[in-house]
C-alpha cells in the first residue's frame, strides 16, 4: 500500500521549514495533517514528536511522520521512544532512501538549522520514494521489534 497521509509536526526552530515542506507535500498529491507548533514563538519538540508519532502508530501501513526541529536531534530521540516508530534523522539523501529501503522507517527527521530548504525537499523526495525491500532487512527490523517488546 502506497503511504499518502504525512503527518507533520515542528518547534520553533523547525516552523518555517515546516511550512515551505509542507506546501511541497501537498502539491505532490499527499494528505497532510500539521500537528504544530503553529508559530517560531519558543515551544517543545516532544509535544509535537508525540503527536505525530501517535498518528504514525495508529496507521503504519498508510501513514508516514515528518519531524523537524532546529537539529533533529531531539525529535529523532522523542520519536524513537514511541512504539512501532523507526525514526531516522537524515542529512544526506543516500541515508533518507536507505533507512526507508533497509530499516522500513516511518519518520523522518530533519534539522532546520543543519540543512536548507533545498536539501530538505531532496531528503523528503528520496525518503518518499523509496520503498521497504523486506527479504534480508525484514530479519533485522523484526530484531528491532523484539528489543522493543522486550523493553516494555
Amino acid at each position: 500500500m502506497e503511504k499518502r497521509a504525512i503527518f507533520i509536526g515542528a518547534d520553533s526552530a523547525g516552523y518555517e521549514l515546516k511550512e515551505q515542506l509542507k506546501g511541497k507535500l501537498q502539491a505532490m498529491g499527499y494528505t497532510v495533517t500539521d500537528c504544530g507548533t503553529t508559530s517560531a514563538e519558543s515551544c517543545h519538540y516532544p509535544d509535537f514528536a508525540r503527536v505525530v508519532c501517535t498518528a504514525v502508530q495508529q496507521a503504519p501501513d498508510s501513514r508516514f511522520g515528518l519531524l523537524i526541529c532546529g537539529t533533529g536531534i531531539g525529535m529523532s530521540m522523542a520519536a524513537n521512544k514511541h512504539r512501532h516508530i523507526r525514526a531516522a534523522l537524515c542529512s544526506d539523501t543516500y541515508s533518507a532512501r536507505m533507512t526507508r529501503a533497509h530499516n522500513d522507517a516511518n519518520v523522518l527527521c530533519l534539522g532546520a538549522r543543519v540543512i536548507g530548504s533545498c536539501l530538505a525537499e531532496e531528503l523528503l523526495d528520496a525518503f518518499l520514494s523509496a520503498s521497504y525491500e523486506g527479504g534480508r532487512h525484514a530479519t533485522r527490523v523484526a530484531m528491532l521489534d523484539e528489543i522493543e517488546q522486550a523493553q516494555c
